[in-house]
C-alpha cells in the first residue's frame, strides 16, 4: 500500500527553471521523501519511484490550482535517494516552481531492475504539510 504526503518543491528560481526544462539534461524541481521512507527502502540515487500526484498548491494563495490525479515515475536525484526529481514535462504542464506544493502517493519503488511496493498492507501519512502553512509570504511565478 502506499504512503500519502503533501509536500513542498524545492528548486531553482523561475528563469534557471525554464532553462533546465528546455535542456531536459538537469534537475529543476524537486521534493524529499519522507526519511524513513528512505531508510526503510534504502532508495538510491537514481532509483525510480511510481506514483499518482493528486493536488498541487500555489504557494502564493495556498489554494488548489489543478487535481491531476497523475500517475508517475519520477527519478531519484543523481545525488540521493531522498530526492525525487520532478519530470520536466509536467513542471511545464503545470507551470511549477519552487513555490508550490505537491498532494501524492507514492506506491512503488524501482531500484535495481526490482518493483517493490510501499508498505504492502497498510497506508502510511507520515509527511503532510499544514494547511495553514501553504500560503507563502514570498513567492515568484513560473517563467514561460
Amino acid at each position: 500500500m502506499p504512503e500519502k504526503m503533501r509536500v513542498i518543491l524545492c528548486g531553482y528560481d523561475p528563469m534557471l527553471v525554464r532553462g533546465y526544462v528546455r535542456a531536459k539534461n538537469e534537475e529543476a524541481l524537486w521534493f524529499y521523501l519522507p526519511k524513513e521512507l528512505y531508510e526503510d527502502y534504502k532508495i538510491k540515487p537514481g532509483a525510480k519511484v511510481k506514483g499518482r500526484v493528486e493536488k498541487i498548491y500555489a504557494g502564493s494563495t495556498g489554494e488548489v490550482v489543478a487535481e491531476p490525479n497523475e500517475e508517475f515515475e519520477w527519478e531519484t536525484s543523481r545525488f540521493t535517494g531522498m530526492a525525487v526529481v520532478v519530470d520536466h514535462d509536467f513542471i511545464a504542464r503545470y507551470k511549477l516552481t519552487a513555490w508550490h506544493f505537491l498532494e501524492l502517493t507514492i506506491e512503488k519503488v524501482v531500484q535495481d531492475g526490482e518493483e517493490i511496493e510501499i508498505y504492502p498492507g497498510e497506508v502510511k501519512e507520515r509527511r503532510v504539510w499544514p494547511e495553514d502553512r501553504l500560503k507563502l509570504s514570498y513567492t515568484l511565478p513560473y517563467a514561460e
